[in-house]
């Protein structure tokens, strides 16, 4: 048990080494730039669905539902479904929970695919915005009130729209689960002019999650985490809820 111990601690305190290393951060952040040239987060699948995400970000999100035990994850933006097999397929290991997917578009496709997986019956689809009222009101209905209730938000990444969906669906991550906040990343690199969207520096989820923290004391930023995700389209876009 001392092995173990130390070998945490020891990783927690390089974890925070390298959170300091302004350089490091510097050349990961190219690499970031220049990679997405390529759309290099999408290359890489789970289970067969692509996942559209970097690769230490799906470690990262394992970490966080393995240790937390979530029984309801919410995610909003399900693209082709990958990121919501992954959720699912941690909850089957578990032994528990379900996910609920929203997307305002969730195309044929990329719902029969969803659905016919393996591990499609832990999944609900929801379509509609993320911010419709009655969309919200869907996905309440489906959480019981012993949940412990995990958000993702990976939909729209312009700030109104975020900032919206912190105010709705942050409130229903339960104490000690997490919110993750995707794709921070925008406000640190160049406009994406090989994938034009309406979201870049000044207007973009990580904008929105410093306004929604003036808002709201319930999450802690997860330092760890946070200082040893490098390549990671979300730093400081991992929170857990401490209130």
């Amino acid at each position: 048990m001392d092995d173990i111990a130390d070998f945490e601690r020891q990783r927690r305190e390089i974890a925070t080494e390298m959170g300091q290393d302004q350089k490091l951060h510097d050349v990961a952040r190219e690499f970031l730039i220049r990679a997405d040239r390529y759309n290099y987060s999408y290359q890489w699948t789970w289970l067969g669905l692509p996942i559209i995400q970097m690769p230490p970000d799906i470690v990262a999100t394992q970490e966080v539902v393995w240790a937390t035990r979530p029984t309801v994850i919410i995610e909003a933006g399900v693209a082709r479904g990958g990121s919501l097999i992954l959720l699912a397929s941690l909850l089957q290991l578990i032994g528990h929970g379900r996910v609920i997917g929203i997307d305002i578009d969730i195309r044929p496709h990329n719902r029969t695919r969803i659905e016919a997986h393996p591990l499609g019956h832990r999944i609900d689809l929801v379509e509609g915005s993320s911010t419709a009222p009655n969309v919200v009101d869907a996905v309440r209905s489906r959480i019981g009130p012993d949940d412990r209730v995990m958000v993702i938000l990976d939909s729209n990444h312009t700030h109104e729209h975020v900032l919206d969906e912190l105010r709705l669906y942050a409130p229903l991550v339960t104490s000690g689960q997490y919110l993750i906040v995707a794709d921070t990343i925008v406000e640190d690199i160049p406009p994406q002019a090989h994938r034009p969207r309406p979201w870049g520096p000044g207007n973009n989820p990580k904008t929105a999650l410093e306004a929604y923290q003036k808002e709201s004391a319930r999450f802690e930023v997860d330092a760890y985490i946070n200082d040893k995700l490098l390549e990671s389209s979300s730093p400081g876009g991992y929170l857990r809820c401490v209130k």
